[in-house]
């Protein structure tokens, strides 16, 4: 018996079809050689969950001043190109499909992750007060540069370089990551962008440098190969707006006026579970004419709850994906999800990693 069927009913996303609705969200993982290349082991942990409908990459940075986290990988050099290329080949032999997340930390980074010591870049020179892994642990993340004229065109043109590079790297797609308060979201939201010129002030300033990096990604990717992550409540790394539902609701028409494959959406943090943001999430995507993802808490009976009522047209599944390779077999049959192991997310090796069971290997 099939459990959950409209979360398998197959799906157009731009001009790729999908063959279910159950999507790997971007999983930070913290397992990358130091050089931003994927060890190895991600070929084997990519494919182990090749059967979901889409495969979002763990991000990664778009040029070395986009690093933020010790061992993150990157998407930008020949040698990141050739360690992705092999995880996408062997991702597309097992009949998946992979989109890479193009990320840039902005000022949620540390001088000691970024070349010659140098300061983080930014909206806004003011520091995020927040946290960010190095070799040392956890640290206060370093005071920013707020980004000149000649920074911003150089970082759209670093878009367009790791756009070029996911190409060459053979991804089905890209993502573009404006959520959880990094760079671009840190010019999206009014309570960090406090520039005077025109990438600040209202809220098509503010959305004029996401609408730039689109059009630098544009130059490689076809619109219906792309894709954009956003997270209008979220508050994650000393992130605010004064008035999100009013700001989103143009950022959303702005983005569905460019006929992109999708727009992802975070619409749950811990502890940001209250009514009053669900309805908030629910009028913003009125606005959305075109494939949505939804995230953030879903289980498989809310994912096609959501599904069925026409609010999202597929859902990502971050922690249940880590410890289910096989998660959209399960939901079909019903079964019983692995337990999740959280000291292991974050770094270390096969442990927590490609070790998870899947239904044919659990004991009887």
């Amino acid at each position: 018996m099939t459990h959950h069927e409209n979360l398998f009913d197959p799906a157009l996303m731009g001009d790729l079809t999908l063959p279910n609705r159950v999507l790997m969200a971007p999983l930070t993982r913290n397992r990358a050689q130091g050089d931003g290349v994927p060890r190895d082991i991600a070929q084997t942990y990519y494919t182990q969950r090749s059967s979901a409908g889409l495969i979002l990459t763990e991000a990664a940075q778009i040029s070395a001043m986009g690093k933020g986290y010790l061992d993150t990988p990157g998407i930008h050099t020949d040698a990141q190109i050739a360690g992705w290329k092999t995880i996408t080949d062997a991702v597309h032999a097992a009949g998946g499909r992979i989109f890479c997340q193009l990320w840039h930390v902005g000022r949620i980074s540390h001088v000691s992750l970024l070349p010659e010591g140098r300061q983080p870049v930014s909206s806004t020179d003011t520091a995020a007060k927040a946290q960010t892994f190095t070799a040392n642990g956890f640290e206060d993340t370093s005071e920013p540069q707020a980004l000149d004229a000649e920074g911003i065109a150089q970082t759209l043109k670093d878009y367009a370089t790791a756009a070029r590079a996911a190409k060459d790297a053979g991804f089905d797609g890209v993502e573009v990551h404006a959520a959880n308060g990094y760079l671009i979201d840190q010019f999206l939201q009014d309570g960090v962008n406090d520039r005077g010129d025109a990438y600040g002030g209202s809220v098509e300033g503010r959305m004029k440098f996401l609408m730039e990096a689109l059009d630098a990604v544009e130059t490689v990717w076809r619109p219906e190969r792309i894709g954009v992550r956003l997270s209008p409540l979220g508050q994650a790394n000393d992130m605010s707006d004064s008035d999100p539902e009013t700001h989103y609701a143009r950022i959303y028409a702005a983005l569905s006026a460019r006929k992109l494959a999708y727009l992802h959406v975070v619409e749950q943090f811990p502890g940001n579970e209250d009514d009053a943001g669900v309805q908030i999430l629910r009028r913003l995507r009125r606005h959305y004419d075109g494939f949505y993802i939804a995230n953030g808490g879903y289980d498989a009976g809310s994912a096609e709850r959501a599904i069925a009522s026409g609010h999202a047209d597929a859902v990502t599944f971050g922690r249940d994906f880590i410890a289910n390779p096989d998660l959209p077999e399960r939901f079909r049959r019903g079964a019983d999800l692995n337990p999740q192991d959280p000291d292991t997310f974050y770094g270390g090796g096969r442990e927590g990693y490609t070790d998870y069971p899947f239904l044919e290997t659990e004991p009887a």
